[in-house]
């Protein structure tokens, strides 16, 4: 079955792209903690990067695809480059006009962003010249996203999957720069990673446009029109973006909450790149391969197909997410530690990092889930339901956090807990309500396998919680801050260790994973 196949390439470059954006995230803290230059670069960044996970990311091409597969499949491949033209044409048409405004609405968009910035006026102004700075890459990235669903639309999947390697490369870069000119914990230093973020998003375009062009698919910028092509584009697009985005939003709003308490928009951001790295892997991976196979398989009548897939692509990402949600809740401290405590980030941003990380850790199934089920309705053509689901966890995550945020703060804890409390929650309740809809439409049921899966994966990852609890009171010296980095390493790595094996054993031993299902499902296709 290819479907398994796309799964490890996305998953794999994912992970090549992660485990480069931790030796990022690790020099960056290192180099500027959770200060007012991180706090602002977190700002300057999020903002650009909503949009490349809007776009790049699924949600754009929610839209694009089943409509670019539409079209190759009916009118064949001169038809299909004709609407990907028009596309690029409006897109990028829209969207330098928005860049431009942007830039230079800034001063005034930035008591929208971080509001809380505006009680230190240096901050407040380093936030507004780096995100002036970084707020072209939602162009270039943009752009990647239309070029990217062409090429998942013919099965392509390695350039699209390949951007993030080339960020995190080029902003662990800028961070070198920074540290050879002395420029770390400073305000220069957060201008030179605002550059390496624009300079990535003209090399990630450069990467697609390279991609089409050996794949025999180049695309011309041609005059915008609104051809009917175009307007059905924009009548699911703008849904599709909204609900495929719902995640990010969240975040964003988070962001904007937190920027009234000091270091806690830093301490968001670190939270949120690591309970990401099985985000990106599993639920990214499944968003960007499953669309497409689901748009295929109804396009030639195999509704049964259809569910087949999504039953697998929910095997296939609960036998990675629930462990990984797992471990992040129980060992959160010492991965937080281990990763990121050192030079400008203290044990104090440690313990609010991990605190933020083990209640974000608590939602992470609900947001895979959500790239699982989301398919099943962009390729009917459907953004309006995940749309209004979208707008409902949205507004609950922004009345919760509000709420949270400032409860949290009058009792003495730790105010921006309440902020991944709503968020966890948020994703909960849009999971449930798209999961809930396309059961009583009939576009989704559980098949047996995927019941007996579901038992055994939780039994294995609460086999795994308890491993890894007792194997770190047992390895608690190990992670003593007078001890070296070196052992610190090796008792991070002894704990991945024992979880792995304990739930790899438990998963064997269950049922949940066969290894000649595995073989015979790489063999296929």
């Amino acid at each position: 079955m290819k479907l398994y196949r796309a799964f490890a390439t996305v998953g794999g470059l994912t992970l090549a792209s992660r485990v480069l954006g931790f030796l990022r995230d690790i020099a960056f803290a290192w180099g500027f903690g959770a200060g007012m230059v991180a706090d602002a670069f977190a700002v300057a960044f999020r903002f650009p990067n909503l949009f490349r996970r809007l776009f790049g990311e699924g949600a754009f091409n929610s839209a694009f695809i089943p409509l670019f597969a539409k079209e190759l499949e009916g009118n064949g491949r001169d038809a299909a480059r004709s609407f990907a033209e028009e596309a690029l044409a409006g897109l990028a048409a829209v969207l330098v006009a928005l860049t431009i405004v942007a830039i230079v609405a800034m001063p005034w968009l930035m008591y929208l962003l971080a509001p809380g910035f505006s009680a230190t006026p240096e901050k407040f102004d380093l936030a507004v010249l780096m995100t002036q700075i970084t707020f072209p890459y939602l162009l270039c990235m943009s752009l990647v996203a239309l070029f990217s669903g062409v090429l998942n639309t013919f099965g392509k999947f390695v350039e699209s999957s390949a951007v993030s390697i080339v960020l995190n490369g080029t902003l662990l870069a800028g961070i070198l720069v920074s540290y050879w000119l002395g420029y770390l914990d400073s305000p220069e230093g957060g201008i030179v990673q605002a550059i390496a973020v624009f300079v990535a998003g003209v090399l990630q375009l450069w990467l697609l446009i390279d991609g089409l062009r050996r794949n025999n698919f180049s695309l011309k910028l041609r005059r915008p029109r609104m051809t009917p092509g175009m307007r059905r584009l924009v009548t699911l697009g703008i849904p599709g973006v909204i609900a495929g985005g719902v995640t990010q939003l969240n975040i964003m709003i988070g962001t904007i909450i937190a920027s009234m308490q000091p270091g806690a928009v830093s301490q968001l951001f670190y939270a949120d790149r690591l309970y990401e790295l099985p985000l990106a892997i599993v639920g990214i991976a499944v968003g960007v391969v499953l669309l497409p196979d689901v748009a295929r398989q109804l396009r030639a009548g195999n509704e049964t197909g259809a569910v087949e897939s999504q039953n697998r692509a929910l095997e296939f990402a609960m036998l990675l997410t629930v462990p990984a949600a797992v471990a992040l809740a129980v060992v959160p401290g010492e991965i937080v530690q281990v990763l990121f405590e050192r030079g400008a980030f203290t044990a104090s941003d440690t313990a609010n990092t991990s605190a933020v990380l083990a209640v974000f850790a608590l939602g992470l199934p609900a947001f895979v889930l959500i790239k699982v089920l989301s398919p099943a309705y962009f390729a009917r053509e459907d953004t309006k339901t995940p749309m209004r689901y979208a707008v409902i966890s949205l507004t609950a995550n922004t009345l919760g956090s509000i709420a949270l945020f400032f409860w949290f703060r009058s009792l003495g804890w730790l105010p921006h807990l309440g902020i991944a409390v709503a968020t966890a929650i948020g994703g909960w309740l849009n999971a449930a309500l798209l999961w809930v809809t396309l059961i009583k439409r009939g576009h989704f049921m559980l098949d047996r396998p995927m019941i007996l899966s579901i038992a055994k994966i939780a039994f294995a990852s609460a086999a795994m919680g308890v491993a890894l609890f007792v194997a770190a009171e047992f390895l608690a010296d190990w992670f003593g801050r007078d001890r070296s980095f070196l052992t610190h390493m090796g008792g991070l790595a002894s704990l991945i260790a024992a979880g792995f094996a304990v739930y790899a054993l438990a998963v064997l031993a269950t049922g949940a994973l066969r290894i000649g299902q595995l073989r015979k499902a790489l063999r296929r296709g």
